[in-house]
């Protein structure tokens, strides 16, 4: 019974289908009828005018997002637990030719305008130091954690008053809007975001996500990034058919739904550990290691933070088996 990590989740049936429809001759790369409607498709889903561009990637469109704000010279902040800083490999640094990460804490791994603000303003305003250029935040953070619409709003407040582009890591967007009941409008550009990552391989998709720009005229020499980068497939339709149907049919919705609610049954089984409050599809606890030992021997998931700390995590996917929760939540309720 495995809890390790939505990434590792089947792709749904509905997507399934929707690349065998998709198998017909059509124009090469990002020329098909399929790629062309991306534009049209994500418009009404965050009811104003985006350009969406397909990769095959998470760490390609946070990669290539953050390129398209920040020179090679200039400086992005985040949080020190985010997943540009920890999990990309420099993917980052390397196609942004060099930009530095501008580390900043706050709990759950959220930033706020203050945590923001006190790293943007120990850098003196000279030529002989890396400047801010965008701010990236993750939602949901890499603890499970959501940005409300406020909180993306301050941020966003933040760096227009600063002149920094606002880039979203949106792996998991999808249980953030459900988590909050808000629309994906509320949570990206009514709240300042310009960017946004569009997670769909966690939540049911196969090998691809979608970079959003709210603002299309900001995309400029986006593809160009994206070709050298090795990320043009040649049959691009079947990354596009992936976000159709992803998008169009309500999957994003139905699939976090279920991912949440299911993770929510793990949380009330044992309230009493959890390390970080609960609001998606990941279950933080501080079991000790002890109970960790006991639990690994017949579920999977991860013992998180460092050597001994005592921490597990527990990520429902949109398809983890109604079972298997059953038996974690019974496991967790008869531990002492």
């Amino acid at each position: 019974m495995r809890f390790f990590s939505d990434n590792a989740a089947t792709v749904h049936p509905a997507v399934l289908d929707a690349l065998v429809a998709a198998n017909t001759v059509d124009t090469a790369y990002d020329g098909d009828a399929l790629s062309r409607s991306l534009d049209a498709a994500f418009s009404d889903l965050f009811e104003t005018e985006v350009a969406a561009i397909w990769v095959t990637t998470g760490t390609a469109a946070n990669a290539l997002a953050l390129a398209a704000l920040c020179p090679p010279y200039g400086g992005v902040v985040c949080h020190h637990d985010a997943h540009v800083q920890n999990d990309e490999c420099g993917a980052p640094e390397f196609y942004t030719h060099g930009a530095k990460l501008l580390l900043a804490g706050g709990t759950g791994a959220k930033l706020t305008p203050e945590t923001i603000a006190k790293t943007i303003e120990a850098i003196a305003d000279d030529v002989h130091r890396v400047q801010p250029h965008a701010i990236s935040i993750t939602n949901a953070t890499e603890y499970g954690l959501v940005y409300r619409a406020d909180e993306v709003a301050a941020i966003g407040a933040l760096a227009r008053d600063r002149g920094l582009g606002l880039h979203m890591d949106g792996a998991r967007f999808a249980n953030a809007v459900i988590a909050q009941k808000v629309s994906p409008a509320e949570l990206t550009w009514r709240a300042g975001v310009d960017v946004l990552s569009f997670g769909v391989i966690k939540n049911g998709g196969m090998n691809a996500e979608a970079v959003v720009f709210f603002d299309p005229d900001r995309v400029a020499d986006f593809e160009f990034r994206r070709k050298r980068a090795g990320q043009l497939a040649c049959k691009g339709r079947y990354a596009s058919v992936q976000l159709t149907a992803y998008v169009e049919s309500g999957l994003w919705r139905r699939n976090a739904e279920r991912a949440n609610r299911l993770a929510a049954r793990i949380a009330a089984a044992a309230p009493q550990w959890l390390s970080v409050p609960f609001e998606t599809n990941q279950v933080f606890m501080n079991l000790g290691d002890e109970r960790i030992a006991a639990l690994s021997r017949e579920f999977g998931f991860y013992a998180w933070g460092p050597a001994g700390s005592g921490e597990a995590r527990f990520v429902c996917s949109w398809d983890t088996p109604e079972e298997d929760v059953d038996a974690l939540c019974a496991a967790l309720t008869k531990l002492r």
